[in-house]
């Protein structure tokens, strides 16, 4: 295994999770240039979760520090607490170390009296996972000796107010020999001279502030989680065949690539020849069309088009912005072709506060959409469409109702998959319309920006609310997704005209 750290490198709670989450990144960590993370609001966002979840958890503001401890405040924050590892591994006499979000007061006893502490994290999701157990793990083990008393469990917490909830960790033995075992195991990862290999599912890479780094390293490598359609999983089929590349994938047969995935399942063998096909059009940078037949034939003759996009915060399941972008259609060119004029486009944000209820929302958009009764709605992606197909449902829309709005609804990231294949490892908004040249006029933001913004305008209440530049940013980027997806709608169209 590896060597044991130096004094002043301990093993930290920090480095722990990071290691659970991704090997490598545990390794950037410790070892890269801290220069060369990427800004990711992801982080932020949780720091927010956690302080809601803090604060209706405690009956007052908590202290700080040991002297905290000392008075035996209900609770306390801004605790370090270090130690060494004592067994019998390779790692004896390593330096451990752990910052405790919260440590909350319990009945027990400690150096200080009749009462002890027990450590607090916030989760998020529904369940705890690996990470929330052994981080509760090093800090009970740590403040076993630091406040000279046994800690016989940790507590996670999630939501606020009343939703708030407690889940108390048992820190056990088992838990304390996997604590052990990912300790050593992280301390071997961290000695090495190069960084673990990429993770085989590298969805979450999104979240990670390293993201920047490894996608470098993906394109160069030819990761096969580079191609569109490959996750985790299929990515263990295609190496288990011997296929370890976008490049090897590229060179394929996709009749004998079919055979050989047919015993992982049929639904695998049928993916062969669209990801061959996929692996040749990213390695080659060319753009092919599946068919012959228009992607957006509706709006040839639609008077023009709603160009939707929701904000939400899928926490608290609230859908607090519906964005429309009106674009209308100026009629037929001399050659055929609809005259799109986007300096005649307007936005039109319904912002939706849930002590509106759900009723007053609906009646908003319905009251806009029969505005323009002939008008397309476009989208991009399920997740807008089925938001107010939902909606209308729960609100008692009659059925005949209900299909005539799935009529009018658009999913130009269904189309374009449906008709092309592009060099592109992913097909989400930002990438196909960043490909086509569309530009947001805010750097760097996501969603995950736009909800952080949403909920330091939103503050504690009516009375309450953040600063109004935070709500402008938020329309701004709604606007912005809107004509994003006008930009790879207005390439399908180009796509769609007959040729000369």
């Amino acid at each position: 295994m590896g060597a044991t750290p130096h004094a002043d490198k301990p093993l930290t709670d920090r480095l722990l999770r990071s290691w659970v989450r991704c090997r490598r990144r545990a390794w950037l960590d410790r070892h890269a240039n801290p220069g060369d993370r990427l800004y990711t609001a992801h982080r932020t966002l949780q720091l927010d979760d956690q302080q809601r979840g803090f604060v209706a958890l405690l009956p007052g503001k908590p202290g700080h520090g040991q002297a905290a401890c000392e008075r035996g405040d209900a609770g306390v924050v801004g605790v370090r607490l270090r130690g060494t590892l004592l067994d019998d591994s390779a790692l004896k006499g390593a330096a451990l170390e752990a910052h405790p979000p919260l440590l909350e007061r319990v009945t027990g006893s400690s150096r200080w009296g009749d009462f002890a502490y027990r450590p607090v994290i916030a989760r998020q999701g529904r369940r705890l996972t690996r990470e929330h157990r052994l981080q509760l793990a090093l800090a009970g083990r740590l403040l076993a000796e630091f406040q000279g008393g046994p800690v016989l469990d940790g507590l996670a917490v999630a939501g606020s107010g009343r939703r708030l909830e407690r889940e108390r960790l048992p820190l056990a033995n088992s838990l304390n020999r996997q604590l052990d075992d990912s300790l050593l195991r992280l301390s071997a990862d961290l000695n090495r001279t190069d960084p673990p290999a990429l993770t085989a599912d590298r969805r979450k890479c999104t979240l990670c502030s390293w993201r920047g780094l490894c996608n470098d390293v993906a394109s160069q490598e030819g990761h096969l989680s580079e191609v569109s359609g490959i996750g985790a999983k299929r990515r263990e089929m295609l190496q288990e065949i011997g296929i370890n590349s976008l490049q090897a994938l590229a060179a394929a047969n996709p009749k004998d690539l079919a055979g050989q995935l047919k015993r992982f399942g049929e639904q695998h063998a049928a993916m062969a020849t669209p990801l061959v096909a996929q692996a040749r059009v990213q390695r080659d940078g060319v753009v092919e069309r599946l068919d012959a037949l228009p992607a957006l034939p509706e709006l040839l003759n639609a008077p023009g088009v709603l160009l939707y996009d929701i904000e939400s915060d899928p926490d608290a399941r609230d859908d607090f912005l519906h964005g429309f972008v009106r674009l209308p259609n100026h009629g037929l060119l001399n050659d055929g072709v609809p005259s799109w004029d986007l300096t005649r486009a307007s936005y039109h944000p319904l912002l939706v506060l849930q002590e509106h209820g759900e009723k007053r929302c609906w009646q908003r958009i319905q009251r806009f959409l029969a505005t323009y009764p002939d008008w397309m709605i476009l989208h991009y992606g399920e997740t807008e469409s089925l938001a107010l197909l939902r909606m209308a449902e729960r609100q008692g829309v009659s059925d005949k109702e209900q299909q005539a709005l799935r009529e009018r609804l658009i999913d130009v990231h269904a189309r374009l998959r449906a008709h092309w294949q592009l060099p592109l490892s992913s097909y989400g908004l930002k990438a196909v319309a960043g490909w086509r040249g569309f530009k947001w006029g805010q750097s760097g933001v996501d969603g995950a920006r736009a909800l952080l913004w949403w909920r330091q305008w939103r503050g504690e209440g009516v009375h309450a609310r953040g600063s109004i530049h935070a709500l402008r940013w938020i329309l701004t980027y709604n606007r912005d997704d809107g004509l994003a997806t006008w930009a790879v709608a207005q390439w399908l169209l180009s796509g769609d005209q007959p040729k000369a």
